[in-house]
């Protein structure tokens, strides 16, 4: 204790560098969880999208660019398709869906958040949502198109404070909110789900395109390949994916995000290294009296050395914290801006955007970094000849 505040008595005799010095590594730290937090919930809404249809058979437009599960851009598919997916032997249901991502969600006041529509034939809900149930109150779209139901996210709800029997905007048609999910997911809390006639009339203006994709359940005992194979034989213009499949497309470019953002964190590392390291070393240098009266008076080189690695892991330690806090303010920023979702429903939710572990692992990162930049400078300080520093300073 007595060295760890004779330890920040010095860092104050030299507040203009020191501050400089924790800035450096702040700034360092900043970076560093505004870009890892961003990149870990990117990817984790990414792979969180393929445990949707875990088991079954997607199947799109020829060419489609399908992202884990769902297509993001391609072409539609006919109606014709859904009759011809249920004939192939080894499925037991095919299901069609319309998904459209980014389109506006109005309400009466015109904001424009992301989110993602879904048009699912009624009574087959669950092939998307699973389980997940609906808030107290709610109940799924009617099958009955003039009501013009929709179901909305937990996230979307809250944001523009809808409930049951609430009117939205899509597509110049106003919608009742039916009902509202009670759910976490990043997907689904921001979903809008309706019945699939109504997506293709909002959509298309008609029902000659069912949508672009067809979930195909597999029978008991047939494996997701043997349809997959069976499907893209009989049906022309079509691409069926398991899940497998699908993870291979998307997998080595969350790969290259993940690599992207550690060597961005290693680069950021060395370099506060390196300038605590030099801060360290001017400090060292221009304190040799000191150092070399105490060795005189008897102290034990061993606490010299302790001294100049526990100032730097202090400077890593408070540069850490600042750097913490000002990069989780960043990093709801960036959130804020590519989904203009307001901050204040971020900052509610600070703790599932950046977790306290993964605040911690950084700052142990920054704190550990910090007291190895401290080693080269304490062992020149705990090596200096007594005797010439003596004689030099006095």
């Amino acid at each position: 204790m007595r060295v760890t505040v004779m330890c920040l008595r010095n860092l104050l005799r030299r507040r203009f560098r020191t501050s400089l010095c924790i800035f450096g590594v702040s700034l360092a730290t900043i970076f560093i969880v505004a870009v890892g937090a961003t990149t870990t919930n990117y990817t984790v809404v990414i792979r969180e999208m393929n445990i949707f249809f875990s088991g079954d058979v997607v199947v799109v437009a020829e060419g489609a660019m399908v992202i884990q599960a769902f297509p993001v851009a391609g072409g539609n598919l006919p109606v014709s398709v859904v009759e011809k997916v249920q004939q192939v032997n080894g499925v037991k249901t095919a299901v069609p869906m319309l998904v459209r991502f980014g389109y506006q969600f109005e309400t009466v006041i015109q904001l424009a958040p992301t989110n993602v529509s879904v048009g699912i034939p009624p009574g087959n809900w669950s092939v998307l949502v699973g389980n997940t149930p609906l808030k107290p109150g709610g109940n799924w779209p009617s099958p009955d198109l003039g009501k013009k139901e929709v179901v909305v996210g937990s996230s979307l709800a809250k944001q523009y404070d809808l409930t049951v029997g609430s009117e939205v905007k899509m597509e110049n048609t106003n919608l009742t909110v039916a009902g509202i999910l009670d759910t976490r997911s990043a997907l689904l809390s921001r979903s809008l789900i309706l019945p699939l006639e109504l997506a293709q009339r909002l959509y298309y203006g008609h029902t000659m395109w069912i949508g672009n994709m067809v979930v195909a359940q597999p029978e008991e005992g047939v494996t997701e390949k043997e349809v997959t194979d069976r499907i893209e034989a009989e049906i022309l213009g079509v691409e069926a994916l398991t899940t497998d499949e699908r993870n291979e497309i998307v997998e080595p470019l969350l790969q290259d995000i993940e690599t992207w953002s550690l060597g961005i964190s290693s680069v950021l590392y060395l370099l506060g290294m390196v300038l605590v390291t030099t801060v360290a070393m001017i400090n060292v240098s221009e304190r040799r009296r000191d150092f070399a009266t105490l060795d005189a008076i008897g102290a034990p080189r061993s606490s010299i050395f302790r001294i100049v690695v526990t100032e730097t892991t202090l400077i890593g330690l408070l540069g850490g914290l600042a750097g913490i806090l000002l990069g989780s303010i960043a990093a709801i920023l960036i959130a804020s801006f590519y989904t203009n979702i307001p901050l204040s429903m971020f900052f509610f939710d600070l703790f599932n955007i950046i977790s306290p572990f993964f605040m911690i692992k950084i700052l142990a990162s920054t704190v550990a970094v910090s007291c190895v930049a401290g080693v080269i400078p304490a062992i020149a300080a705990s090596r200096m000849n007594i005797s010439e520093v003596l004689r030099s300073e006095y």
